[in-house]
């Protein structure tokens, strides 16, 4: 059975297959099979059972945590001098505490601490926590978690991974019982509460019940309803100009009399909507490339279903990041492109140019890399993911619907930040009553996507898992590619807080290129520090180009030196665009009369609407 209908340029669907193109990586899907037509009875009772288990551990597999569980404890238990040390730590601990107890007891609203929260923890930041007795359950519970991350890490034998995922359940567990969540030993919440007579703990259980109830049945959180796409998001005027089974193709409307001639095209992750990078009109970082004189085209992923199950990395490669470069240098005449990646758009272009780079294809003048790795080996808190035990429990998981679930995606993004995104929630909302403030990019985040079977759990195999992209093993069109076969000058940007890409791994892409590299490191977090516009207050970057013959310096050596600048990086990106483009011309024609490339419809389009 077909897992798609072959691909027309202006369908969705089409019954007939077009004649493949000549590049090696056609823009055609080929015909596949249902992969879970072929497992066996037996197979099939066991990826059934294992999909069925999922629902109740969140998509963790009770195997891979027990293993990482069972390497600690049996090392520890080998260990005798790490067990003497953690006795002399916990007496230290307790001295410490009894120390600060008997201070505390002389001066009761001493502001003195026995330990401080690292910089990034916000829970116990108000002065109320400062008197007695809350500063002594904050001081406690932040000491316990101190000995426990002792306890968790430097135990000889324990693989790397075991020790980081260890780590970081016993940090979600411990986080469960931090008195900031309850409301008897929260003094922000009991201040409220006498001040209210107990109305925010009312408005809180019904905050919960509206969100249970949402949540229960499908519904979108509150308060996103003041934000809807080609309304308030995603409202920068253009046209989709060609449309496959994975992808639409919008092209922009110029702002300008004249435009560079080398169009942009924007590649934006499968894993999220592309309008993150065409949010509200004063940061949509489309409006901003138009606005300076460049004609831009962006990728609208489709949200696979359950009948895209087999597609795979090389159709995303081939029917997205091909057939658009076809489209643009159709519809601009031939011009060169400047293609920008976001996150995993950015690694999924990067293969992309490789492969054109090793098949002699010269249409790429530049590429820009936004948060985006082609070297997985410190790829973030991510990877706590990622092991062999963890990917086959994921495929089973998948096999029964024959996609991830947007949900399970979301969960593990929450999971990496549970104290901003879960704990910090439940408290603001439920125990003191409140509801969070909605904007554009959490309405955004809340837009999630589903991928696809065989797609997912190849890139994750291949890419993050065997590091095959880095290492010359991943295969494009049937053949390996490179990056060091790479030519066109790169522009890469990392993020100060990214939790997803961190930005040493980012910039591991020095270590496999052979072309000139400018370096951008911003404020900010995956997405907020790309969504960066001018004027966005408490900006700041640094900034350096490594020339292809220049010597390789690491990422701490990189930022002691390179300078920083004040404000968004985005007029550092224009300016290096207009540094590789032509004199500016008259804007090309939206689309061809062509019926291939003629205007299908207004952007933002229709993929952006599928749910």
């Amino acid at each position: 059975m077909a897992n798609v209908a072959s691909l027309h340029p202006n369908t969705s669907h089409a019954p007939h297959r077009s004649p493949p193109k000549a590049h090696a990586l056609s823009g055609e899907m080929d015909v596949k099979h249902r992969s879970h037509v072929h497992a066996t009875m037996e197979q099939a009772l066991d990826k059934g059972m294992k999909a069925a288990q999922a629902h109740f551990t969140g998509g963790i597999s009770p195997i891979a945590l027990a293993a990482a569980y069972s390497d600690w404890a049996l090392h520890l238990s080998s260990a005798p001098g790490k067990q003497l040390q953690l006795l002399e730590k916990a007496g230290q601990k307790i001295w410490r505490f009894s120390t600060y107890a008997a201070r505390c007891a002389q001066n009761p609203n001493t502001s003195e601490t026995c330990i401080t929260p690292l910089p990034q923890d916000k829970r116990f930041k108000d002065e109320s926590w400062q008197q007695w007795p809350f500063n002594m359950m904050s001081q406690g519970f932040l000491l316990s978690q101190q000995w426990w991350q002792n306890a968790t890490t430097g135990v000889s034998g324990v693989t790397r991974q075991h020790e980081d995922v260890v780590t970081f359940v016993t940090r979600q567990i411990l986080d469960v019982f931090s008195p900031s969540n309850f409301a008897l030993t929260n003094p922000e919440v009991l201040a409220k509460t006498a001040r209210e007579g107990g109305m925010n703990l009312i408005r809180g259980w019904q905050n919960f019940i509206e969100d249970a109830a949402r949540a229960n049945n499908g519904e979108k959180p509150v308060g996103l309803e003041a934000f809807k796409v080609g309304e308030n998001l995603a409202t920068t005027p253009g046209k989709v100009v060609y449309r496959n089974h994975l992808i639409e193709l919008i092209q922009y409307a110029p702002t300008t009399d004249k435009v560079r001639p080398e169009p942009i095209l924007i590649v934006p992750a499968w894993i999220m909507k592309y309008y993150i990078l065409d949010l509200s009109a004063e940061n949509s970082f489309v409006r901003y490339l138009t606005a300076q004189g460049f004609t831009v085209f962006m990728i609208s992923w489709r949200n696979p279903d359950s009948d895209d199950r087999d597609l795979d990395m090389d159709d995303y490669l081939s029917c997205g990041v091909m057939d658009a470069i076809d489209a643009v240098d159709t519809i601009t005449g031939g011009r060169q492109v400047h293609a920008i990646g976001y996150c995993l758009g950015g690694t999924l272009l990067s293969i992309a140019a490789a492969a054109m780079a090793r098949d002699n294809d010269p249409r790429l003048q530049s590429m820009t890399l936004l948060a985006a790795q082609v070297d997985f080996t410190q790829a973030g808190e991510l990877t706590l993911f990622i092991n062999d035990s963890q990917l086959a429990y994921l495929d089973d998981m998948m096999w029964d619907k024959g996609y991830l679930d947007s949900k399970q995606m979301a969960g593990a993004f929450q999971l990496l930040r549970s104290n901003d995104l879960i704990w910090s929630r439940v408290v603001h909302d439920y125990l003191m009553g409140g509801r969070s403030e909605m904007n554009d990019l959490m309405a955004w985040n809340a837009d999630a996507t589903r991928m696809p079977y065989k797609m997912h759990s190849q890139y994750l195999r291949q890419l993050f898992l065997n590091n095959d992209l880095a290492e010359g093993r991943f295969l494009a069109g049937g053949q390996p590619v490179a990056i060091t076969d790479i030519r066109a000058p790169v522009f890469m940007v990392g993020t100060e807080r990214d939790h997803v890409a961190p930005w040493q791994s980012v910039y591991k892409f020095n270590l496999l290129s052979d072309t000139d590299v400018t370096f951008v490191l911003t404020s900010g977090g995956h997405n907020a520090g790309i969504v960066s516009e001018p004027g966005h207050p408490h900006r700041h970057y640094r900034m350096r180009v490594k020339h292809k013959d220049a010597p390789y310096h690491d990422p701490e050596q990189w930022a002691d030196t390179a300078k920083t600048v004040d404000g968004s990086w985005w007029p550092a990106l224009v300016a290096w665009l207009e540094d590789r483009s032509s004199e500016p011309v008259p804007p090309p024609p939206m689309g061809t009369k062509d019926e291939k490339y003629a205007p299908l419809c207004d952007a933002p389009g229709t993929y952006v609407f599928q749910e």
